[in-house]
């Protein structure tokens, strides 16, 4: 059997060339045992298309390729995991 290549391509123009934003922020909170804020780095993984420039993120992307991957098991008769 030969190779089979699907794509994640933008749901509104069906482009699959994307390029990689990135969101760099700061997250304050307190905590119960202490009046100190505590601050985490936030980086934030976006992905534009090239073509019509909608958004998406990460975990989209993730969630779409494996439909595609159950979807393409499944009509080969394989059971997805």
């Amino acid at each position: 059997m030969g190779t089979i290549k699907d794509y994640f391509l933008c749901d509104k123009c069906k482009n699959k060339h994307f390029i990689q934003i990135y969101n760099f922020s700061t997250q304050f909170r307190r905590v119960n045992f202490s009046d100190d804020l505590i601050y985490d780095e936030v980086i934030e993984e976006i992905y534009q298309c090239t073509h019509c420039h909608r958004i998406f993120s990460k975990h989209q992307i993730e969630t779409r390729l494996k439909e595609i991957t159950d979807k393409r098991l499944k009509s080969l008769g394989i059971p997805g995991k």
